[in-house]
């Protein structure tokens, strides 16, 4: 079987401070962005890995969610526990200098773990996880 990770989803509630973080923070690159307002999906991703891309889009946007669920869905972004991706940088300090310097939230600053890899968390502007590991 020849399957590869094409795209992962994250929710986003506010597309121009998600472009402005995965762009002008994490220098990715914007391959698509179609629809407007609150109805806007916005494919990044980083220039080196063509293949591989995050569509942020409207949680809200969906036809099947209740109301309830479209509550919920909002009350755990607000609270960031509704979604996280994991990246991985060869220098893990200098991409955590660059997430500060973009006004990310620190969840957590580089940091050896016992189970054997460094990293450090922030929030995107919709409080998505986003851990950062270093290759090594």
């Amino acid at each position: 079987m020849d399957i590869t990770i094409h795209a992962s989803m994250l929710p986003d509630d506010d597309p121009d401070a998600s472009l402005a973080f995965y762009r002008d923070t994490l220098d990715f690159e914007v391959r698509n962005d179609v629809g407007t307002g609150t109805m806007r999906w916005i494919t990044v991703g980083p220039a080196d890995q063509p293949g591989t891309s995050i569509v942020l889009h409207p949680p809200a946007a969906d036809p099947g969610r209740t109301d309830d669920e479209r509550r919920t869905i909002a009350e755990m972004m607000a609270k960031g526990t509704y979604a996280m991706i994991l990246l991985a940088t060869k220098d893990l300090d200098g991409t955590f200098e660059r997430l500060q310097a973009g006004d990310a939230e620190i969840v957590q600053e580089p940091t050896e773990q016992p189970y054997g890899v460094r990293d450090c968390a922030v929030r995107d502007p919709a409080g998505n996880l986003i851990l950062v590991q270093e290759l090594r």
